[in-house]
């Protein structure tokens, strides 16, 4: 009995814990973000660490994106088959703007990673 009964625990713990490869971990000033079904964005102060985003292409298409930093560089991975791809690099005083390749139809993830601390920065993700 008890060892059903352990073994019922670990799986709740499992279910309600979720399956996510990727999680956020971040210290941030002054930060406002959000993540819908088709966009997402982070706006902030200071930020460091990592902020994931969960997207849903309904049907095959591209992420367009705008990052810029004023200080401190980042990279923006995207995955959405299980291997995490570089989407672009921001540098401090740099602005980008562009989309992603074609991805197929399911979950993005988008992740933000901070190579130390970054300041005023503003990232946008947007299904097109």
């Amino acid at each position: 009995m008890k060892k059903s009964l352990s073994v019922l625990s670990v799986l709740c713990f499992i279910l309600l814990s979720g399956c996510n490869a990727y999680n956020s971990k971040y210290n941030a000033v002054a930060f406002v973000h959000s993540n819908r079904a088709d966009n997402a964005f982070m706006n902030f102060y200071q930020f460091e660490g990592t902020m994931v985003f969960r997207l849903k292409l309904k049907e095959a298409g591209a992420v367009k994106y705008s990052a810029k930093l004023e200080k401190g560089s980042a990279e923006v991975y995207y995955d959405d088959a299980g291997t995490k791809t570089l989407l672009c690099s921001v540098n401090p005083g740099q602005s980008v703007e562009s989309a992603s390749p074609t991805l197929k139809a399911g979950t993005v993830y988008i992740i933000v990673q901070a190579n130390g601390k970054c300041e005023n920065g503003d990232f946008r993700f947007d299904l097109g």
